[in-house]
Formats: C-alpha cells, sequence, structure tokens
C-alpha cells in the first residue's frame, strides 16, 4: 500500500476555503431572512436538497454495490461512503425549513384549511407536528444507514471481514431508504401544491438524486487523482462504468419525467394539470425546455458514445453539466409555487447553495483526511485494481 495513493494528509487551499465561503453565505442568509423570508425559506429548501440529493444518490448506491457484489466498483465504494456520510450536518440545515413551514407550505395555514375540504381532509398527515417527526425519522434512518455502512467498510480496513454484515444492512436498507425517500418527496415538495399529487414523484425525486450522486463521485474522483491519490487504484474501466450508470440513470430521470406527465396530460384532471400548467407559463416555458435538451437530449446523445465514457475531460464536463440541470430542476420544482409568473433568480438562491455546499465540502474534505480513501480491506479490493493493469 503506497500511503501517498490511500491517504489524504494535506489540507487542500480549496477545502480551506470553503468552511469560510459557506460560514460568510449563511450570515447572507441570515440577512435576507430578515429581509424577505418567504424568499428565503424557498431558496434554502431548493439550495438545502440539491446538496443533500448528492449524499442520498450515494447512499443508495453504496448499498447497491454491497448487494449486487460487484468487483469493479470496490475501488470507488469508499467516495460513495464518504459523500454520503455527512448526514448529521444536513439534519443541522434542514431546521431552517421546519421552521419556515408557514412560509413554504400552505396547508399550515389555519385559517386556509378551514376554507378547503380537500386540505381538511388531509389534515391528519398534513399538520407541522407531524411534518416535524416523518423528518426526523427520515434523517435518522439515513444517518443510521450511511454511518453504519461506513463503520463496518473501515473496520475492513483493519482486517476485520465485515461483507456479509453490509450485505444484510444493505438488504434492510434499500427498503428503508425507498419508503423514506418517497416520503419525503411527498412531505418537502409535492405538499407544495397540497391539491396536487403524482404516485411516481418519489421515483422522480430518487432518478434526480442518483444522478448527482455518480455526477458527484465521479469529479470526487478526479480531483483527488488531480492531487496524486487513487492514480493506480481507479481507472479508466471504473470511470467507464460510472459513465454507463450515469448514462442510465439520466435516461430513467427522463423515462420518470415522461410517464409522470403524460399519464396526467392524459387524465386531463384540473387539480393536477395545473401543476404542469404554472410550469408552462411565462419563462418556467424556457426552463421546461431547458429541462428537456439539457437534463435528457444532449446527454443522452452524447453520453451513448464508448468514447464520452472513457474520455475522463468529457466525463468530468457532463458531471458538471448534469449537477447544473439538477440545480434547475429543484428550482423548477419550489420557486413556481413563490414565482407563478416566470422565472426569477434571487441573490439568495446563490448564497443558500454557497452555505450548504461549502459546509458539506468542509465536512467531506474532513471526512476524506480521517481515513483510506479506498476499501483496501475489501477482500476483492487487489482483485478490482488488477483489473486496470
Amino acid at each position: 500500500m503506497k500511503p501517498a495513493e490511500y491517504h489524504l494528509t494535506e489540507n487542500p487551499r480549496l477545502q480551506r476555503w470553503c468552511g469560510g465561503i459557506g460560514l460568510a453565505a449563511l450570515l447572507l442568509c441570515a440577512v435576507g431572512y430578515a429581509a424577505n423570508p418567504v424568499q428565503f425559506h424557498h431558496s434554502w429548501l431548493a439550495a438545502h436538497f440539491f446538496v443533500i440529493s448528492i449524499a442520498l444518490g450515494a447512499l443508495i448506491f453504496t448499498m447497491i454495490l454491497h448487494l449486487t457484489g460487484a468487483t469493479w466498483s470496490v475501488p470507488v465504494r469508499r467516495l460513495f461512503e464518504n459523500l454520503a456520510a455527512p448526514m448529521p450536518l444536513f439534519f443541522i440545515l434542514f431546521l431552517p425549513v421546519l421552521s419556515g413551514v408557514h412560509e413554504l407550505y400552505h396547508w399550515s395555514h389555519g385559517e386556509a384549511v378551514a376554507k378547503d375540504p380537500l386540505l381538511q381532509l388531509k389534515a391528519p398527515y398534513l399538520n407541522q407536528v407531524f411534518f416535524a417527526v416523518r423528518t426526523v425519522i427520515y434523517f435518522a434512518v439515513w444517518t443510521f444507514l450511511a454511518c453504519r455502512l461506513r463503520h463496518l467498510s473501515l473496520q475492513q480496513d483493519e482486517g476485520d471481514d465485515h461483507s456479509e454484515r453490509l450485505r444484510r444492512t444493505s438488504a434492510a436498507g434499500v427498503i428503508l431508504f425507498a419508503l423514506t425517500l418517497t416520503f419525503a418527496a411527498f412531505d418537502w415538495f409535492m405538499s407544495l401544491d397540497a391539491h396536487w399529487y403524482s404516485t411516481i414523484f418519489g421515483l422522480y425525486i430518487f432518478s434526480g438524486c442518483v444522478v448527482a450522486g455518480l455526477a458527484a463521485v465521479i469529479l470526487l474522483a478526479r480531483h483527488l487523482q488531480s492531487r496524486g491519490h487513487l492514480v493506480e487504484t481507479i481507472g479508466i474501466q471504473q470511470y467507464h462504468d460510472l459513465g454507463k450508470l450515469l448514462f442510465a440513470f439520466t435516461v430513467f430521470w427522463a423515462y420518470m419525467a415522461v410517464s409522470q406527465y403524460f399519464l396526467i396530460w392524459y387524465g386531463n384532471i384540473p387539480e393536477e394539470t395545473i401543476w404542469y400548467h404554472h410550469r408552462w407559463h411565462g419563462s418556467w416555458k424556457v426552463v421546461s425546455l431547458l429541462l428537456v435538451f439539457g437534463h435528457f437530449l444532449v446527454p443522452f446523445v452524447l453520453l451513448l458514445t464508448r468514447w464520452a465514457k472513457r474520455n475522463l475531460a468529457v466525463l468530468a464536463g457532463f458531471s458538471i453539466w448534469l449537477l447544473f440541470m439538477h440545480w434547475v430542476d429543484l428550482q423548477w420544482l419550489v420557486m413556481p409555487s413563490l414565482h407563478k409568473e416566470g422565472f426569477v433568480f434571487s441573490w439568495m438562491d446563490g448564497t443558500a447553495l454557497a452555505g450548504c455546499a461549502g459546509l458539506y465540502l468542509k465536512y467531506l474534505g474532513w471526512l476524506l483526511r480521517r481515513s483510506a480513501l479506498a476499501p483496501v480491506g475489501d477482500p476483492r479490493f487487489e482483485e478490482a485494481v488488477d483489473m486496470n493493469r
């Protein structure tokens, strides 16, 4: 084992700056909250989920890799584990959403519920206390799974083989993850318009999380290799397979989006179609078309080639682009409930994103320095590295 290959001992300048930028952005967010609390909470919800979706995508893929036992994935699995691990931070960062339920959700207004028979029927589920309880459950499940999987993986580095325990945890974890993410999607996004509903909305959110997680792990691997780490561990075969998965889940995201749209269009029920009407009005129509072309058609055509998936510069470029499209997608989900006439970029969108992302990257850098960058104790690790030779 080469220490320089598997251990990040230095504290890169980028990571040192992340914490400072994050804290400075949070101070600006506090100013924004005082000036316009409604805009702040909408901006914070979109920015928070953009960052946590990377961790959620990494978490589900960690469990999938344990369940499938794919040898090629072993060298990159620790990167997924580290991306998923900062769940306690995300719960703290979600507290502004819990405190801003009244600014975000129409169903939290007692006078609105009193005048709306549908909201009255949904009141046993859509109320502030039960909303907070469910949120705590979501984060408790995600934190347990992320920390448990990383802890057992780190113990393997010390010589203990926990492969079976990791598989058992992942088998139960996939079920818990599917349930909690689905209900979180309903609670945090679909209930922004409590009259609208979609039975596959959870899968739509899931697909976006996986795309974000895969894009992030590709960029993290490239960043570490640019600093001399994992150069002989993660090879073109791993990048090619990650590129194929990124392509596949980009298509899956589009499939979920199209399925949801056409089922609602075909049903032609006013309380369902109104949600899409808001997103086909004013400049939101431009954003909708941008998602069609930028989140699906362009990546589909270009990532389809073997060359694009094995050209690391192109693959990293598409990863950055898909992360940007994921952010646009979240703006498209959240902001029409506030800006119905068209897309409006607020400076709080930027500061909220910088605050959440800065603290996440600072936490991630701390995790990367605390353990080996690859699961060197995994029984299949040497076999996986040999695949690159």
